[in-house]
């Protein structure tokens, strides 16, 4: 059974993490980056029984996320939510075998973004990793075309 680390990368966002938090129950650890919040942010965290590290100015989060403690990471941001479809996906998911998720190389799912006019369109984005994952676009994983389709949504809420 492989299991998930999910890590956030948090700068002031003590009010959206909590929502972001509360949705990860297939994750076995929360692990909090946090960019020098100077709000209630990691109050939240703690509450939710989250490791937190500050990032230094001379560290990646590369090597942040070395600390994980689980062979699979799922990076979100803290304005975004996983749906009950894919909450549903990572729970099948986790049922698999190590030796069934060993040659996958990732696992992407859908994102929704709301808008001001709406939910926009879905499109794939790559968010379920290996810890040894090496392709990144700022603190996200570069988005994998190889990478398994997980049913379900990610949601993005517009900062409020």
């Amino acid at each position: 059974m492989p299991s998930i680390t999910a890590i956030l990368h948090t700068c002031n966002d003590g009010l959206r993490l909590g929502r972001a938090l509360e949705t990860l129950r297939p994750c076995d650890e929360f692990l909090i980056l946090d960019h020098g919040s100077s709000d209630q942010t990691c109050r939240v965290a703690r509450l939710y029984g989250a490791r937190i590290h500050a990032l230094g100015q001379d560290q990646s989060a590369r090597d942040a996320i070395l600390m994980a403690r689980h062979p699979w990471l799922l990076v979100m941001l803290p304005s975004e939510s996983i749906s009950e479809g894919l909450e549903a996906a990572l729970f099948e998911w986790k049922l698999r075998s190590e030796d069934e998720v060993a040659p996958i190389p990732a696992c992407s799912v859908f994102l929704r973004e709301e808008t001001g006019a709406g939910w926009s369109e879905t499109r794939p984005t790559t968010r379920l990793i290996p810890r040894n994952w090496e392709q990144w676009e700022g603190i996200l994983p570069r988005h994998d075309v190889r990478s398994l389709l997980l049913q379900g949504d990610l949601l993005r809420f517009s900062q409020p």
